[in-house]
């Protein structure tokens, strides 16, 4: 049997290693990760991710070829294929700085199987990582390789939030890429021979490793791209009366583009987008290429000034203060159906609002109803209150370091509260912000909110959910990201 090992039981390895085990039960698949809590979540009922159709795959296989454990050492020595998927954060100081990957969690790993290891390894990267960390841990492992030969591969993961189990069962491409010499074409041969059980061949791509580890950063500067295209299109289409949803429609029909990632909102977030342009612009100024390195440096700056933007023409509209104003905002994930708030463009909102001395009133969304329900037992609406306080709190890629390292105590941001629901967020504010475009929002009873608000009412929406004229009837000010302008907007300032 051949036995597989991942370190690291997060949102890639414990989704991956899963389908693995149920496509191929011939294969032993071990997860394995040094948090005991996080481990005994996944050997519990109550996973600690939650992504459609993880539960089932996981209790079909669990306990016969799906196994997860504390006991790294052990299951890496015994594996003849190791998947490495932990996280490769943003350096927050020294050389690189705001930009560069912090490899200390992929070098410690990289340094521990060549402790442990007794028989030759397949040494996968699944985390996101620069070109060339496979040069830098191969000379890791030879040089403590005591006569044992490794191979490294990339394997990037290409899933999306909310979707990533359907991304696995039926993925748009499988990418390998292995070293051009015999044994490297060999290993590469072994892993696609693993996802061969379940993926058409003609899906399976193999390169070599550096343009392996390049797609993967290039796949997410493109996707964050265009949503930055569309994006300085919608503060286009404010001054000058076009609407931006039918912009993006026209331009969305030309077969050559294509629909996909043509909302404008108030900006992109996650766990990897800002975080692999930043090392997509760090790579280029070391290889001397600052042109290439400040193109994509605009991607992430237009995401900046949009949610800047936004945030003025809350400030602008409310006479120029928003300073003991009661605001409602509604979702604060980065997406719908995910509760993950890495990155969301609602912490730069919050943070650029309380910086004008606002009170915050949170309504999550969907998230409570949809996740809930599965997860009574986890879910506490305190530590939901932490979360938050500490994504508020946290400087700027910390988010991305275990919650050790961390500030243990974030400090209180006293003008934050948190709000069962949508009327009760809406209760006695002056107005309204849209931040995820959870569909439940299509849906509200905005006459109710209106007449619970302060006068004038405000809907600032960021995801473009709601009809705006619409609201406008019910008697709101309403601003949409890239839609012609209520008149009360049209002589205010876009930027301060």
């Amino acid at each position: 049997m051949v036995k597989i090992c991942c370190i690291g039981a997060g949102y890639v390895g414990g989704p991956t290693m899963a389908v693995i085990a149920l496509k191929c039960p011939s294969i032993e698949v071990v997860v394995v990760d040094i948090s005991v809590n996080r481990i005994a979540a996944w050997n519990s009922d109550q996973l600690p991710i939650y992504e459609p159709g993880l539960d089932d795959a996981v209790k079909q296989c669990r306990g016969k070829n799906l196994f997860f454990s504390t006991d790294i050492e052990k299951h890496v020595s015994e594996a003849d294929i190791i998947f490495v998927s932990v996280n490769t954060p943003t350096k927050t100081r020294g050389l690189g700085a705001g930009k560069a990957a912090d490899l200390t969690y992929w070098e410690s790993a990289a340094r521990m199987i060549a402790d442990v290891s007794k028989s030759d390894k397949i040494v996968v990267e699944k985390s996101t990582v620069p070109v060339k960390t496979a040069e830098a841990i191969e000379k890791i492992l030879t040089h403590n390789s005591k006569g044992i030969n490794y191979q490294i591969l990339s394997n990037p993961e290409f899933l999306a939030e909310g979707t990533a189990m359907q991304d696995l069962f039926k993925p748009d491409r499988v990418l390998i890429g292995g070293r051009e010499t015999p044994e490297g074409r060999k290993a590469v041969q072994a892993l696609k021979d693993v996802y061969a059980h379940w993926v058409p061949e003609d899906r399976i791509l193999t390169t070599n490793l550096w343009s392996a580890e390049l797609s993967k950063l290039a796949a997410n500067a493109f996707l964050a791209q265009r949503i930055s295209s569309i994006n300085a299109i919608s503060a286009l289409c404010e001054a000058t009366g076009a609407n931006v949803s039918e912009v993006a429609y026209a331009v969305g029909k030309d077969s050559r583009i294509g629909p996909k990632f043509l909302n404008a909102s108030v900006g992109f977030g996650g766990s990897c987008f800002q975080k692999d342009i930043l090392n997509l612009v760090y790579i280029s100024e070391c290889n001397g290429l600052s042109v290439v390195a400040n193109y994509w440096k605009q991607v992430i700056q237009i995401n900046d000034y949009q949610k800047n933007r936004f945030v003025n023409r809350v400030v602008s509209s409310m006479f120029n203060t928003v300073s003991g104003k009661k605001i409602a905002v509604l979702g604060f994930a980065f997406k719908k159906d995910t509760g993950d708030t890495r990155e969301t463009p609602a912490i730069d909102v919050c943070k650029g609002l309380l910086r004008d001395k606002a009170t915050i009133s949170i309504y999550l969304g969907f998230f409570l109803f949809f996740v809930v329900p599965l997860f009574p037992n986890i879910y506490d609406p305190q530590v939901t209150d932490d979360q938050i306080q500490r994504d508020l709190a946290t400087n700027k890629f910390d988010w991305d370091h275990p919650v050790h390292l961390q500030p243990m105590s974030p400090t209180a941001v006293k003008q934050v509260s948190i709000a069962w629901d949508a009327y009760e967020a809406a209760k006695g504010a002056h107005g309204v912000c849209i931040l995820t475009e959870w569909d439940e929002f299509k849906e509200l009873d905005y006459r109710r909110i209106y007449d619970d608000m302060q006068k004038p009412a405000f809907v600032f929406d960021g995801r473009n959910v709601v009809d705006p004229e619409k609201l406008r009837a019910i008697g709101f000010i309403v601003y949409a990201i890239g839609k012609p302008l209520d008149s009360w907007l049209k002589d205010l300032p876009a930027v301060a």
